[in-house]
């Protein structure tokens, strides 16, 4: 990249420079507002600030002309052509300049332009108190009548009583008593659910959740009411003859019936194939974040918290799981089995859960918890290393946590059919196979997955259950939580799993979303579904993980913990909000900063620091947030007792350091959420001590640098060949961590280039590639590995060297398909291998097609997994376009995969204009299967469009939303790929003459 020009910065990174021409910046660095601060607040100040928040750079105005432009054609109108006939049109009230009189007007004309304004007042206060009608995808209703408009028309055509998203404080749900009677055949259910509310102040109607399903009944003290439904907000109104008096306590009862749900949410049908041949199903739930209405109407916020008493009538051949233990099964004389479960304890509508289906279990008792992990029975062997997982975890969380995991059993459960990674419904948690199932073909790396998985929802038991967010704007507090205590807790429970190095892969890529000007606050506004489901994000779970990290960096030790517990005591069995966790850890932690004061500033807006870094002799001059901000020097940088910690308070800092100092390295380990700048003449202090000493630092530091200088040059920090002058020392680079931030940076941009077909410097970074790595690739074993970290590295740089076509790489990897392929199996691949050998013998028709058919037979997930990516690389178009549609139809595929699916055709060049032709026109089935918002189409979204880098994609892209009517261009990631695709297109056209030069 050439130094001479600047990159634009994304508008919510912070550059710390000081810019005394800048009109319309904001100050971050000025002393940090009191709680609460809003997410969208910002104060400005023009000259006086060295922190400033960077517009697009020089091309500011135009860039957001466009941007409003596009945002003016979402909503059917022209902004720059309205905005052109303001600025022309004279308006006929405007006062002109006096020639040399004013004349007074006429009576007649005085009345007459009283009128006017008067009726258009009349019209502008109309048009501002009605709703913008935002709440329903049909539009406004044509009415006369301002009430109906106030009012929205119910299903029925009478007016709704309720006219707000979410549901009045008027009453209180305070226990469910739940019959459920699924019918598997028809795939249809029965339902009654008694409500027990108490009022909190008097009232005639009650406003509750449900969708898709029909009342049938509704009664109240022996007396049918009247229901009214209005879809759009998934509510339905109960209207009541008499008053409900403040501090009583009533019982409605609602019969109802419905379809199980065909997509994967709610109460849901699943199947799967056994090993017979026999079709199987089973009926499953998965309710977060608002689904539950879907099975039961209910007052699905999760502050309305209550005890749930579940029935459920069965047939013979089926086993039910609930939340609770089972307390007693009834034979009826229909010849089913009504099974009762024991009432729940407090909790949110969306840890409610129930299955009913064919299934086996192994169990253990821990600390009076009776853990079961189930499975289908095909696949019971496979349950072994989850329970001992799991046993093992509980026990480290009673312990951590102070709290007694509260329930008398913990069910581990593997669906077959199931789209999220899993759900820690209180008791009954769910997986995807994939991630609860390990078998004999599994690698250590499969095993760090379902142990992280189950450390993270075994967190949730606590994070989310015991105290659950206020509302999703929060839900950060659940997911960020129980990210960082996965990682936390296998760290202790099990070293040998060495999983450092995945979470810090983690933070970076939290790093690259939160730097885009689309990002959004870890706590930030959700108001409609969409919003909901788009908080379910790197921002909610790594960003919020990362913010955690650093604040236990910069505590004393042992008072993180101690915080932790206080919250969770304080607000056990009820909700909490941002402000509450700072709050209680501040009151109970000794520190030498406002815990509230600094925590806010990383929660309530977007992006992150760059920290700009000056020496002058012995004095380290810094411009930041109040951050606090660790370092490390020459004289000692390899253990965590070399770290120093400075809590920054004011916009700039200085620190005294001794004259032998030679170089520093700033954010230890990654610990904090920031990228450093260490200017020109610290870059290369630190490029000169790794060339000398590559152990001079920790593998993840040296990592740490690799992804910070790759986002400086992206930004126009530093130059491109900067970067390259770092890497140079990475040929005598052996760890895992530096290699893959390294090859991960590399592979970005060398895909970019292929998708622009710019073959020559294709073939230049190849050669770049292989001549900095290919020792390593070559010296790589191909034998079974244990070590998590031998096989991380390996796994990298094999597959690296086979997609770039290195002969040495494509025989072996063809030598273990061959062995493996004429054993029928029996000769085991290495797991961490399988990727890269599948993918090369995918090539061929041959290949491909024993791999398919071996996919469709094969028992272990981990290993189908790596055989769908594989059969998803083929440069084949018809093959391509198969796998695609069999995804979405969800009968060779299940349907869960297709994003998996997806990002696989989209890494190579002969698919990934197939799959964003494929996105376009198979649209409207997709958010049929994937609700609009949620994560499995934000990452289908971003993997067709995400290496897009030509002004015609970026107007394609732009177009395609644009034109869709289902709120799809709403979403945040749609913004999220267009500015991604912009960045692109900026970053080729600055550095491909660069490239030429220096590659």
């Amino acid at each position: 990249m050439s130094h001479v020009e600047r990159a634009p910065f994304p508008r919510n990174m912070i550059e710390n420079s000081m810019f005394e021409e800048e009109p319309d910046v904001v100050d971050l660095a000025k002393e940090t507002p009191v709680y609460p601060l809003d997410p969208d607040e910002v104060v400005y100040e023009p000259r006086s600030s060295r922190l400033l928040v960077r517009g697009l750079g020089e091309n500011d105005l135009e860039e957001e002309e466009e941007d409003y432009e596009s945002s003016a054609r979402l909503l059917g109108m022209s902004f720059m052509n309205r905005s052109s006939n303001l600025r022309n049109t004279s308006s006929p009230y405007t006062r002109q300049a006096p020639s040399g009189f004013c004349s007074m007007p006429s009576p007649r004309a005085l009345v007459i332009g009283v009128f006017v304004l008067v009726l258009a007042a009349s019209i502008a206060m109309v048009v501002y108190f009605l709703p913008r009608c935002t709440f329903t995808k049909d539009g406004c209703h044509q009415a006369n009548s301002s009430a109906e408009v106030i009012y929205p028309k119910s299903s029925t055509g009478e007016l709704f009583p309720w006219t707000e998203m979410r549901l009045p404080m008027s009453v209180h749900p305070l226990r469910y008593d739940l019959l459920l009677h699924p019918n598997l055949t028809t795939m249809t259910f029965q339902g009654s659910v008694s409500i027990t509310v108490t009022a909190e102040k008097e009232t005639k109607v009650v406003v509750l959740h449900s969708t898709d399903m029909r009342i049938i009944k509704t009664s109240f003290q022996g007396k049918e009411l009247k229901t009214l439904e209005y879809k759009p907000w998934q509510q339905i109104a109960i209207q009541l003859e008499e008053e409900l008096r403040p501090g009583q306590q009533y019982i409605f009862t609602l019969d109802y019936s419905a379809n199980l749900s065909s997509s994967y949410d709610g109460f849901y049908n699943s199947s799967y194939t056994d090993t017979a041949g026999i079709k199987r199903v089973l009926a499953a739930t998965q309710f977060e974040p608002l689904a539950a209405r879907k099975a039961f109407p209910c007052f699905d916020e999760p502050a309305f918290k209550a005890t749930f008493s579940i029935k459920i009538k069965r047939e013979d051949g089926y086993i039910s799981l609930s939340n609770m233990r089972k307390s007693k099964t009834t034979p009826l004389a229909s010849g089913l089995f009504q099974d009762e479960f024991e009432t729940s304890v407090n909790m949110s509508t969306y840890l409610v859960a129930f299955i009913v289906a064919n299934m086996s279990s192994v169990g253990r008792n821990v600390s009076e918890t009776q853990v079961s992990v189930y499975a289908v029975p095909d696949k019971k062997d496979q349950t072994l290393y989850a329970l001992d997982a799991a046993v093992k975890l509980l026990a480290f969380y009673n312990t951590f946590f102070g709290i007694k995991y509260p329930l008398s059993k913990l069910d581990l459960v593997a669906i077959p059919d199931f789209l999220a990674g899993a759900m820690e419904n209180w008791g009954l948690i769910t997986f995807r196979e994939a991630t609860l199932l390990i078998g004999n073909h599994s690698s250590t790396l499969d095993k760090q997955l379902v142990t992280s998985v189950i450390a993270h929802e075994l967190a949730h038991q606590w994070f989310g259950n015991l105290v659950t967010m206020k509302w999703w704007n929060d839900l950060w507090l659940n997911e960020g939580f129980a990210t960082y205590m996965q990682y936390m807790s296998i760290g202790k429970v099990f070293p040998e799993l060495e999983i450092g190095n995945e979470f810090l892969s983690t933070r970076f890529q939290a790093l690259a979303k939160d730097s885009l000007n689309s990002s959004h606050a870890v706590s930030a506004v959700a108001n409609t579904p969409e919003q909901v489901a788009e908080m379910f994000d790197s921002v909610s779970y790594e960003k919020g993980a990362s913010i955690l990290v650093m604040l236990n960096s910069a505590l004393p030790d042992g008072n993180f913990q101690k915080g932790i517990i206080a919250y969770l005591n304080k607000y056990k069995w009820s909700n909490a909000v941002n402000q509450d966790l700072w709050s209680t850890m501040s009151s109970v932690t000794s520190q030498s900063f406002d815990v509230v004061q600094m925590m806010s500033t990383w929660t309530l807006q977007k992006g992150f620091p760059l920290v700009t870094v000056t020496r002058d002799g012995v004095v380290v001059q810094l411009h930041l947030w109040q951050i606090p901000l660790t370092y490390i020097n020459n004289s000692c940088s390899n253990s965590s007792a070399c770290k120093n910690l400075f809590i920054l308070k004011e916009k700039t800092g200085k620190l005294q350091i001794a004259a032998s100092v030679k170089w520093l390295k700033f954010n230890y380990k990654n610990e904090g959420f920031y990228v450093v700048d260490y200017g020109v003449d610290g870059w290369k202090t630190l490029i000169d001590a790794l060339r000398n000493d590559v152990n001079v630092l920790l593998p993840e530091d040296r990592a740490v640098l690799i992804n910070n200088i790759f986002a400086l040059s992206r930004l126009g920090k530093v130059s491109f060949r900067q970067v390259l002058n770092l890497l140079d020392y990475i040929s005598n680079e052996t760890e895992a961590a530096p290699i893959t931030e390294a090859l991960v940076q590399l592979e970005d941009i060398y895909r970019l280039l292929d998708k622009r077909q710019d073959l020559g410097l294709v073939a230049r970074m190849e050669t770049y590639i292989t001549d900095h790595f290919g020792t390593l690739m070559d010296s790589q074993s191909w034998e079974m590995e244990t070590s998590v970290s031998k096989q991380t590295l390996r796994s990298a740089l094999l597959e690296t060297s086979c997609r770039l076509g290195r002969q040495n790489c494509r025989d072996k990897a063809m030598k273990l398909f061959n062995q493996w392929e004429n054993s029928n199996g029996t000769k085991q691949i290495p797991g961490d291998l399988m990727r890269a050998v599948f993918s090369v013998a995918a090539q061929s028709d041959s290949g491909w097609k024993t791999l398919l058919s071996s996919y469709k037979m094969s028992l272990h997930d981990s290993e189908k997994r790596r055989m769908l990516e594989a059969l998803a690389s083929t440069p084949d178009v018809r093959k391509i376009v198969w796998i695609l549609h069999a995804g979405l139809q969800g009968s060779d595929i299940q349907t869960p995969e297709l994003p998996r699916i997806v990002r696989a055709v989209c890494q190579n060049f002969g698919g990934y204009l197939f799959a964003w032709d494929f996105v376009k026109q198979n649209w409207i089935q997709l958010t049929r299967k994937f609700p609009i918002g949620s994560f499995s189409l934000q990452s289908i979204i971003m993997s067709t469009t995400s290496q897009f880098s030509t002004q015609l994609h970026l107007d394609e892209v732009r177009d395609f939303f644009s034109t869709l009517k289902d709120g799809s261009s709403q979403m945040r990631v749609v913004d999220e790929a267009m500015e991604t695709i912009k960045l692109n297109l900026r970053w080729m056209e600055k550095n491909v003459e660069t490239l030429r030069r220096w590659l």
